[in-house]
């Protein structure tokens, strides 16, 4: 299969569409905006549907009204962007309607900077919206994982009955790579007529099906709850995705990174290699489910002094390295944000640092 030369943006929105997704509604904001200008032009050429919407709220329930009639689709948005999609994806969740949301992270708190950072991972794995619910979380680290997730996205949503998201940054989106998309990967919906609201005609059927995140009576609401929670026990069983580097070796120290900041750490630890100090790292490829039995693996290797959390943020994805851990390794935490993506050096020095603290 031959590789074409895309930037990110547009090899997701081309992804989505290999993916059997025809639906797209959404509102522009940088530094995702090259998606939907990608589909405005690509949607009409395969007969799909693309609509700007007035706001970010618009569109979320735009896709709320598709998911319910069994429609493949999805939106972009970059994080202030999803801030204001979260009322209307924890109504999906609680409605048990499968979509497909893309957050391209920018800079923040507030309006921010559409520079990359990893800043809303608290905002993606921990719910983001009001009530009991989670997303399937998936984070790529470069155009052709972003191309694979988008593919796998959809399954997934349906799979589970469940809101699934990307986490990419500015920097994946707005950059350049050969990317290829699977032919394997394309899939077709499956079962949608035995709870979609598509019409008691196409299903040729006289049971309606009936798609609702109201319940008043205590009880019904308790059951809901409990049912989501049966699925996402069930991801953590199935969907658990992780990569590993150089974490065969007797490593001293463990590295515990993803998206893009992981590719600098890639970087740092041959550098580090060229010194005679090993590192390894863990690169959580789903951060909902978290890999918690591979982390917690890793950082328990006899070898290992000590566990770092590198981040383009402040120090969120920290918190479940501490809690994987369980305390029997030091947990150290190393980030930037505004934007600023560290040099390979800046992670050599660090962990330099951090071996002299908690060698002996």
């Amino acid at each position: 299969m031959a590789k074409i030369l895309m930037k990110g943006n547009e090899a997701i929105g081309e992804a989505a569409i290999r993916a059997g997704c025809l639906n797209y509604f959404g509102y522009p904001i940088t530094p995702q905006s090259e998606i939907a200008e990608y589909l405005s032009r690509r949607m009409p050429e395969v007969n799909g549907m693309f609509l700007q919407a007035e706001s970010e709220v618009a569109a979320s329930y735009m896709i709320f009204g598709a998911a319910a009639a069994g429609a493949r689709v999805f939106t972009t948005s970059s994080s202030p962007g999803i801030s204001l999609m979260s009322e209307g994806i924890s109504y999906v969740a609680a409605a048990q309607c499968p979509a497909v949301y893309v957050n391209i992270m920018r800079g923040g708190p507030g309006l921010g900077g559409i520079l990359p950072s990893q800043g809303d991972y608290f905002q993606a794995t921990k719910g983001g919206g009001h009530g009991d619910y989670h997303l399937l979380v998936m984070a790529p680290n470069s155009v052709q994982e972003s191309v694979e997730m988008v593919m796998k996205a959809f399954p997934l949503a349906e799979k589970y009955r469940n809101p699934v998201i990307i986490l990419g940054d500015g920097l994946i989106g707005q950059m350049m790579e050969p990317v290829e998309f699977p032919d394997h990967l394309v899939s077709e919906p499956t079962n949608k007529d035995a709870w979609a609201t598509n019409g008691m005609a196409t299903r040729n059927s006289d049971k309606r099906n009936l798609i609702r995140s109201l319940f008043l009576v205590g009880n019904s609401l308790e059951d809901n709850n409990r049912c989501l929670k049966a699925k996402y026990d069930q991801m953590k069983k199935d969907e658990i995705m992780y990569a590993t580097y150089n974490t065969e070796t007797d490593y001293e120290a463990l590295i515990v990174s993803y998206g893009t900041m992981s590719r600098v750490c890639r970087t740092a630890i041959e550098l580090l290699k060229k010194e005679g100090i090993e590192v390894g790292m863990i690169r959580p490829q789903t951060l909902f489910p978290y890999p918690d039995d591979a982390v917690q693996k890793a950082a328990w290797k006899p070898s290992c002094k000590v566990v770092t959390s590198m981040e383009l943020s402040m120090g969120q994805m920290v918190e479940d390295v501490e809690r994987v851990v369980h305390g029997k390794r030091p947990v150290t935490w190393f980030g930037v944000a505004g934007g600023i993506v560290p040099a390979p050096e800046e992670i050599v020095d660090e962990m330099k640092r951090v071996l002299k603290t908690h060698k002996a």
